[in-house]
């Protein structure tokens, strides 16, 4: 079974993929991760990457097929997989189309979590990260105890760059303009299924399920 996730950063994308990784015993697969991954390699894909996410834009989307190409290739991906953060462009969801059905595949489902703008940017704005153990806290969800020491190893938190409210809120515009018509696309082929990503995980999480379940009960798995 092949599923993509659709929303905003910030939508819960990522949580909700691992809870379903889990459930369905599928892989995940990020396009957000392959890209830090390779950033933190310091690989040319990744100095070029760091280029557009450091400007709160997209990546090129050859440079994003391309990598989900090769990752989709891999033998832990054959029985299905999790799609979070891609496609992010009508293009992308095309390659995707062609790369699925080369591999005599093809999407089950599409989930949209939508958030509203507010709650996104409170959401993606309050990140803090530790400098030393890598553990994110939330100045709202998920506090420190101490403003400013990380509960686990006592070093200071630092917001990231691309934490800031100002970034996040153009994150947002891009990502909106740019996915609209992925939406779009995927509402016009009948795959689209909307979530209210504004509910607490668990919410979400059974809604997701039961979208899941509901196209399996209807031989809908690609």
């Amino acid at each position: 079974m092949d599923i993509v996730l659709l929303g905003a950063p910030g939508a819960g994308k990522g949580t909700q993929a691992e809870l379903l990784a889990e459930w369905l015993s599928l892989p995940t697969v990020s396009s957000g991760v392959l890209f830090r991954e390779a950033i933190e390699a310091g690989t040319p894909l990744g100095v070029r990457a760091k280029e557009y996410i450091d400007r709160g834009e997209l990546v090129p989307d050859q440079v994003t097929v391309d990598m989900i190409a090769e990752r989709l290739a891999r033998p832990d991906c054959a029985n299905g997989v999790i799609l979070d953060g891609f496609p992010r462009t009508v293009a992308q969801a095309e390659a995707l189309e062609g790369l699925l059905a080369r591999m005599g595949r093809r999407l089950a489902v599409v989930a949209y979590l939508k958030v509203s703008p507010e709650v996104l940017v409170q959401r993606l704005s309050g990140r803090w990260t530790c400098a030393n153990c890598g553990a994110v806290y939330h100045e709202v969800l998920h506090p420190e105890a101490t403003k400013g020491v990380c509960d686990n190893c006592g070093s200071p938190l630092t917001q990231r760059e691309d934490d800031t409210p100002e970034v996040q809120r153009r994150r947002i515009q891009v990502y909106t303009e740019s996915t609209a018509p992925v939406i779009a696309y995927y509402r016009d082929k009948g795959l689209l299924s909307e979530v209210d990503g504004d509910q607490s995980v668990d919410a979400v999480q059974r809604d997701l399920r039961s979208v899941i379940t509901a196209v399996q009960s209807q031989g809908g798995a690609g």
